[in-house]
This record gives structure tokens, C-alpha cells and sequence, in this order.
């Protein structure tokens, strides 16, 4: 084993600061019964907190097994394969423990991580717009603003200033989405809800706790783990399950295509207030279709003006629409909220019901995932639906917010 030095750990942490990754050579067997001389592993390192420590070894064997004990004692499984990322909200002195087992034999050793503060206080809102491709919907070209000319890259950054002053940022109909990040990564605390999620939600209920009234617009959200060190959000992303997942009615891997508005066509007045009930049409993978309808309160194209395509595809956990006409004749909708884990889905005010958990994980094939901490958000709008004169469901962002700060 290898021991550093204070100037060593400085030297360390540097590096692990400016590269936010640290990798560790492992040292090969002897030969003998006892195959693990050594992993590779230090004593000791230093990592600023909410920073990346990424530790790996190449000593051989058929099974691996990661965990980060933190101060209070708290063990936290971080990886079973021959590498792992440590991701810590706290200043503390935690430790790595590795075991690696090759055959009958088991070797264990720990390592020491010093968690520091950071030098410049960390931003807990959003800090970054990584892409923003709204579905259309009636917000879309005004919330933020397009003028022409502007491109994606333009949106983008209207979209953070918007986020930034404390405005709305529209998702547009069912798939539409937005990723952002902030200028850390938002470590996974265990036992503890990471980051909190801001709308416009608005729930009214009567003196029996019953809705009466309501316009959530559920979106689903999903993260990702910047593995690569690009600082770009091309890594695997995960869905959150919030309380509809496996339900029935909630469908994963939902996809859904929106054509271009042909704005020489005789439109088709619908239920007062709908000035177009056949405006722009959309088809799904699950043998839907239907329209986005355009309404007398937003007169301007609803097709993002940004986007060449003539269509646009979006992938997303649908789930049932949660409309109801109370009034039946299409003038009065009650949307009523989802339990928890979709973003604009209740009022700002309910903060409990508005925070996720990085532990909700899920892959592809639904399965729980331990993730360290996450680099990226998405939001996207969950729900297909137009409720006349109200228009389509779509997600609104207002804010983020780290709560490990």
C-alpha cells in the first residue's frame, strides 16, 4: 500500500478538481495463493464535495463489490462491477471499502476520502440548458420568445435566462422536454430526497381534503450521470418511477410524432374558445392519433419555429390523461394530480410532493439502479390530452433546486 503525503493529497485533489476523476492503477497478482498483493489502491485521497472520485482497478476476479462508509456510519453500495464513481453532499472524512473475489479467495481493502468544501459556494438552481425541444402546444414560440432567426443554440440560452428571471418554460404537448443541469453534481444522499422540481400547478380542494379543482400537468422525469467527464448529456439516462409506474394506463417507451401545421388550411372550429380542432396532427406507437388543437388566447404558430423538420418524434413514460370535463360540454376541466413523481404536477407550495429521489432509478427494463449522484435533469411533458378552450396538458418548468445546499 501506498501512502501520500499532505502535498500529495493536495496535488491529488487538484487533479480530481480540475478533471473531476481520479483512476487507479491496479497492481497485478503474485502468482500465488493469494492473488491480491495489492489493488492499486491509496490510503488516502481528497475530493471536493459534489464533485466526482472515479476509482477503478484492474486486478482480476469474478466478483467486485463497492461501498462508501460515511462519518455517521451509514454504509452505501456503490458498485458491483471493477470500477465505481463516489459522489458525497457533506464535508466528512468517508471510507471506500472494495472486495473483490476471485474463485474461493476474497480480498478487502479501504481507502480514506477526505470530502472538502468547495472554494466557491455552489449555485443551487439551474445553471445550465443543455437542449430544449418543446412538443408544440399553445405556449410554444412565446415561452420564451422565438424571433426569427433564432436557432436551438438561441433557445437554449433563452430558455436559462427565462428559468433564471424567475419565468416559465413551456414543454408543449405529450414528449416535449427540456435538460438542464446546475454547476455540480447533485449527489444521491441516502434516506434523503435530492432536488426539487417547479411548475405552475394549481390544486384546489374542499373542507373534506377532495379536489375540486385543478391544472396539473404531469411530466415525467429522468437523469443521468455525467460517466464520461464531457460535460455533455450523451450518457445513459434513467426514469425516475413516480407513483404510476407499473400501473395500468402507464405506458414506457411510448413514442409519438407531431407533423407541421399547414398554414394554408380551412381550420375546424371545436367547443367555444377552439379556433382549430384539427390543427396539428399527431399519431402515436399505440395505434392513437388526434390534434393539437389552437385556441383563441394564442393566436401564433404552435410548431417550435426553430425546428426545420417537418415532424418531430419523441420518446417518453406516457400516462393516462387526467382531465376530467366537469362541465360536459368542454368548458370546464378539473386535472387532477398524480401522487407523486412528476414535476408541475403540484403546487410549489407542496415542496414534499414536488422533490425527487435519485434512488427511484430505473433502466430500461424497469429494474432499480444505484447512481451516485446526477449531472443532468429531463423533464418531459407525460400526458396526451386537450382540454378545449384550456388546450393540450403540457409541462411548465419554473425552477430546480439542489436541497443538499
Amino acid at each position: 500500500m501506498k501512502t501520500r503525503t499532505a502535498n500529495h493529497i493536495t496535488a491529488k485533489l487538484t487533479r480530481a478538481a480540475a478533471a473531476a476523476t481520479l483512476l487507479l492503477a491496479a497492481v497485478g497478482c503474485n502468482g500465488g495463493e493469494d492473488k491480491f498483493t495489492s489493488v492499486g489502491l491509496d490510503d488516502s485521497y481528497a475530493v471536493v464535495r459534489m464533485q466526482k472520485l472515479k476509482l477503478a482497478t484492474g486486478a482480476p476476479g469474478d466478483s467486485y463489490m463497492w461501498r462508501a462508509i460515511s462519518p455517521d456510519g451509514t454504509s452505501t453500495l456503490l458498485s458491483d462491477s471493477a470500477s465505481c464513481i463516489f459522489v458525497a453532499a457533506t464535508v466528512g472524512t468517508y471510507t471506500i471499502q472494495l472486495d473483490i473475489t476471485d474463485g474461493t479467495t476474497t480480498m478487502q481493502e479501504t481507502s480514506r476520502v477526505a470530502v472538502i468544501a468547495e472554494e466557491i459556494e455552489y449555485s443551487g438552481t439551474i445553471s445550465a440548458v443543455y437542449d430544449y425541444l418543446p412538443a408544440p402546444g399553445q405556449f410554444i414560440n412565446t415561452m420564451p420568445e422565438y424571433e426569427e432567426g433564432d436557432t436551438r443554440a438561441d433557445m437554449n440560452a433563452k430558455a436559462l435566462a427565462s428559468l433564471q428571471a424567475g419565468g416559465l418554460v413551456s414543454l408543449g404537448a405529450c414528449g416535449g422536454y427540456m435538460i438542464f443541469g446546475f454547476d455540480h453534481t447533485v449527489a444521491n444522499v441516502t434516506g434523503a430526497k435530492d432536488f426539487a422540481l417547479y411548475g405552475n400547478a394549481v390544486l384546489n380542494t374542499n373542507a373534506h381534503g377532495e379536489v375540486t379543482g385543478g391544472s396539473a400537468e404531469p411530466g415525467a422525469v429522468y437523469v443521468s450521470l455525467d460517466e464520461n467527464g464531457n460535460g455533455l448529456p450523451d450518457d445513459r439516462w434513467y426514469e425516475l418511477a413516480g407513483s404510476e409506474h407499473g400501473k395500468d394506463g402507464t405506458l414506457r417507451g411510448y413514442t409519438i410524432t407531431y407533423r407541421r401545421p399547414d398554414d394554408n388550411k380551412t381550420p375546424v372550429a371545436g367547443v367555444a374558445g377552439v379556433t382549430d380542432c384539427e390543427y396539428i396532427a399527431w399519431s402515436d406507437n399505440a395505434g392513437g392519433s388526434g390534434y393539437v388543437e389552437k385556441n383563441t388566447f394564442h393566436p401564433q404558430n404552435y410548431y417550435p419555429q426553430w425546428i426545420n423538420a417537418d415532424e418531430l418524434t419523441y420518446t417518453v413514460t406516457r400516462l393516462p390523461a387526467n382531465g376530467t370535463d366537469v362541465s360536459g360540454n368542454g368548458s370546464n376541466y378539473v386535472l387532477k394530480p398524480y401522487d407523486w413523481g412528476y414535476a408541475d404536477n403540484h403546487p410549489n407550495s407542496d415542496k414534499d410532493k414536488n422533490s425527487f429521489d435519485i434512488s427511484w432509478a430505473i433502466d430500461e427494463e424497469g429494474n432499480s439502479v444505484y447512481l451516485p449522484g446526477v449531472d443532468f435533469i429531463k423533464v418531459s411533458t407525460a400526458v396526451i390530452q386537450s382540454c378545449g378552450w384550456i388546450g393540450e396538458t403540457s409541462t411548465e418548468i419554473s425552477g430546480a433546486e439542489d436541497l443538499h445546499l
